[in-house]
């Protein structure tokens, strides 16, 4: 979708957008965010705690932030996916990308469909967040204060939920059951995400999975029944007020329910069905996780740590499972439980900016009378 070697031109980029979707995307400055300005003060911190003590270790760290910053000083000598560029193949504009994002009906993996700028920024991700993730290690080991312990991690765990927010933005951007002006909408956050590996929506949505991920390792659900679910169900009512509409409004959706199930019990909604057809046959109410394995005869993982790496992992293989049953018109969920709750939040703040619009119009209207 574009050359190292084309010309690109700024233009305003109200001559693609509306006004409102300028707005609703919040920024249209162009480039990678190296450090967001909490990230900034983190490594200030961090760097002035290193000092002296630990000088090899910040003599690497300060190397791999000088890297960080020359990869995406090379990154942004490819064209700015919000500006006009034309390119070897013809002219790009932010769009004629958001047009070729909703209506694409392509399956499989299509990274080569998509512009450079996304897998060169994904690369940068991953660099990023290994960075954080060896300087939270460090931080450990240098026993250094413990809030900035805890938010080194909590940055690290945000940058894997920008990972994650990529493919989930790409599956509902393909989502035709979704209205379109709610896709073109996610096409726009994911312009924004390619282009500066930041999401503000994402920013306020990852704590809320990261605590539900958290509840789901401790909890012991019963296999067989939806004992567990119910624990974290009730769990839900005393998080964050987005998660607990959306239990209450959506799992009585059998979709929303099953994929609830995989993300719980840590195995595939084929998995679950044959498990519980096996304890029904044998009379057996319920088993532990520790005996999935030897039930389902092949060695199930349903035990993982509060490791972010773990997390991905298991949402990689529920989006490819959910993926395949959709392309091959299966039973079970179509989507993860993570598609389902992006989807539900950014409809709720679409909606609200809709409101407050309508609102802000009239406020005009009325001033505009008695003026």
């Amino acid at each position: 979708m574009d050359a190292q070697n084309s010309e690109f031109t700024p233009v305003d980029i109200s001559e693609f957008f509306s006004e409102k979707e300028i707005a609703e995307s919040s920024s249209i400055e162009t480039g990678i965010i190296v450090f967001t300005e909490r990230q900034k003060e983190l490594v200030k911190t961090l760097r002035e705690a290193l000092s002296g003590t630990w000088q090899e270790e910040l003599e690497a760290f300060n190397k791999r932030v000088e890297d960080l910053k020359k990869l995406a000083t090379a990154i942004a000598n490819f064209p700015s996916l919000l500006e006009r560029a034309t390119l070897t193949g013809g002219t790009r504009t932010p769009s004629s990308l958001i047009d070729s994002l909703v209506n694409s009906n392509r399956e499989g993996d299509t990274t080569l469909q998509l512009p450079s700028k996304a897998p060169l920024g994904k690369g940068f991700l991953v660099a990023k967040l290994h960075t954080f993730s060896s300087i939270e290690k460090i931080s450990r080991e240098a026993n250094l204060d413990k809030n900035l312990v805890a938010a080194l991690h909590d940055e690290t765990i945000s940058m894997m939920f920008l990972l994650l927010a990529e493919d989930v933005y790409l599956n509902l951007i393909r989502d035709t059951s979704l209205p379109m002006a709610s896709r073109r909408q996610l096409a726009i956050s994911l312009l924004l995400l390619w282009e500066h590996r930041a999401d503000q929506n994402i920013s306020d949505i990852s704590p809320v999975l990261q605590s539900v991920w958290m509840a789901r390792t401790r909890l012991a659900p019963a296999f067989g029944t939806m004992m567990g679910t119910s624990e974290l169900i009730m769990f839900s009512f005393q998080m964050d007020e987005q998660w607990s509409d959306f239990i209450k409004t959506q799992l009585a959706n059998q979709e929303v329910s099953q994929a609830m199930e995989e993300f719980l019990f840590g195995i595939s909604y084929e998995q679950i069905t044959k498990l519980k057809n096996m304890l029904r046959e044998r009379g057996i109410a319920a088993i532990g996780r520790d005996e999935v394995s030897s039930f389902l005869g092949a060695d199930v993982k349903t035990n993982v740590s509060e490791d972010y790496r773990d997390f991905f992992q298991q949402y990689s293989l529920r989006r490819d499972n959910s993926r395949a049953r959709k392309r091959l018109n299966l039973p079970g969920p179509h989507k993860t439980l993570e598609d389902f709750f992006i989807s539900f939040v950014m409809e709720k703040n679409r909606e609200k900016q809709q409101k407050d619009g309508i609102v802000h119009e009239k406020n005009e209207e009325i001033e505009l009378a008695n003026a």
